[in-house]
């Protein structure tokens, strides 16, 4: 009979999961091997993930180029994916999956759009990068700024790290002061300033403020828990005259899916304007998701600045910020605030971008991606407790999450209470049944149009039977 054997290291404390391949079941710093018979093992088989991830390793740090691809909160084999269609996900070695992570939420209208592609095969004729204006850029601008309440002008650039950057330097220009506030666990990219408290793979691993990050960098970064109206107020007559912006995740999902208290965000633009203080949401995650003008058309609060990613690019690499005339009249070469980038409004993601934004504006769209992503969460939810399990959860439009405790979760502090040990079980369980989340507690999840009603009901159903599992 034949046997296959696997080693992985591990990095944390992790709970002991049923019998698996990649599942590690000790202590830290143990590398052991796991011999499995292949008649008795579980379905899933990760060889050419393993084989492909262990190569990786000697040619990336920690084989792989964004931390939480690397599933360390899960432990484990990460896989490795060879292609998409839709909500569909395949990997390496052939397996299937329902995925709920949408390259982390740019797929709302499915992967690999059949539009989408062919426009894109149209604009790859041309070329896929001019270093020089296209009419392109023209075109997304305008769509952009017709969305999204804030912006009167934009700026494009490749990621939402460089839109939060630029959004940051732009506000200290704008205003003279230096000093910001930001909110626990709230990720705004890996720039220096914002790498204070923050969520994502940050949360994720567990890592305290980045070495290598010096402390001039963050000395000017003010930190509050999310919806804590008295730390903000406590802040501002701290620092009176001295805070540049506040940057916030209108609604959080980097700590996982936590939404706004009721007045909050009310509450965030009364006292930045009586502090002549910017207002500045990073909708990178929530921008043409929530809403087709992001979390400030769905909460009807506009800020002074937006940074906007993911979907704007359709799948492509792309971010951007932008806000009213006279601050984003300070940008060079209108301005003296310099900001640049090579590849900043290129064509092919101007094209993705294009194409995605058209689709989403169809009638419809966003009660569509409402109502199945509200019976997702609220099957899960509700499988969840009937299986005995402490569980809460939420969503708005194609963003969701939820936690293993009772809740409610209003901040950071609230997200770190929820069952780690339980989620990993549950992320593994939930994988080996064709259903691809996100490798982590602290990370929302998205649902796009090609999802439809019967994926919501297996998914649902691979939820039932976990839960009976775990």
């Amino acid at each position: 009979m034949a046997v296959s054997a696997t080693k992985f290291t591990l990095t944390g404390t992790l709970p002991r999961l049923p019998s698996h391949p990649r599942r590690p079941t000790r202590t830290p710093s143990i590398t052991m091997a796991v011999s499995v018979d292949p008649k008795t093992s579980t379905k899933l088989i990760l060889r050419k993930s393993e084989e492909a991830f262990a190569a990786a390793k000697e040619l990336m740090p920690g084989g792989v180029n964004s931390p939480v691809r690397a599933f360390k909160s899960v432990g484990g084999q990460p896989i490795l994916i060879d292609s998409v269609k839709g909500c569909r996900m395949w990997d390496i070695d052939g397996n299937e999956y329902i995925d709920y992570v949408g390259s982390w939420g740019p797929a709302i209208i499915g992967h690999a759009d059949d539009q989408v592609l062919a426009a894109l095969g149209e604009t790859m004729k041309k070329g896929t990068s001019f270093g020089a204006p296209c009419l392109l850029e023209n075109t997304l601008a305008e769509m952009v700024i017709s969305a999204v309440p804030s912006i009167e002008m934009v700026r494009f650039v490749n990621s939402g790290t460089e839109a939060c950057m630029g959004a940051l330097r732009l506000a200290r220009a704008f205003t003279g002061n230096e000093k910001i506030i930001k909110f626990e666990g709230c990720y705004h990219g890996h720039a220096d300033p914002f790498l204070v408290k923050a969520g994502s793979g940050v949360a994720t691993l567990g890592l305290p403020d980045s070495p290598g990050v010096p402390k001039a960098a963050t000395f000017e970064t003010l930190t509050a828990p999310y919806n804590d109206f008295s730390a903000v107020e406590e802040i501002f007559k701290a620092n009176k005259g001295e805070i540049a912006a506040l940057f916030l995740e209108p609604v959080v999902g980097n700590s996982g899916f936590i939404p706004p208290k009721p007045e909050f965000l009310s509450f965030l633009r009364k006292i930045t304007k009586e502090n002549n203080t910017l207002l500045v949401f990073d909708e990178v995650m929530t921008g043409f998701r929530l809403s087709y003008g992001g979390a400030q058309e769905y909460f009807g609060i506009t800020p002074d600045l937006t940074t906007l990613g993911k979907i704007i690019g359709g799948g492509l690499p792309v971010g951007a910020y932008g806000g009213r005339r006279e601050i984003m009249q300070m940008v060079a070469p209108a301005g003296p605030m310099y900001q640049a980038g090579t590849l900043s409004g290129n064509p092919l993601a101007m094209t993705a971008g294009i194409q995605t934004l058209k689709r989403i504006k169809e009638p419809g769209t966003y009660q569509y991606l409402d109502k199945i992503t509200g019976e997702l969460v609220q099957g899960i939810v509700e499988a969840g407790k009937k299986a005995g399990h402490a569980i809460c959860g939420g969503h708005i439009g194609g963003m969701f999450g939820f936690f293993f405790t009772e809740g409610p979760v209003h901040n950071f502090t609230d997200a770190k209470k929820s069952d780690a040990d339980k989620f990993v079980r549950f992320f593994w369980g939930m994988l080996e049944e064709g259903v691809y989340l996100a490798p982590s507690q602290f990370e929302a999840g998205f649902t796009s149009l090609a999802h439809t009603s019967d994926d919501i009901k297996k998914t649902i159903a691979a939820a039932e039977k976990v839960f009976r599992q775990i």
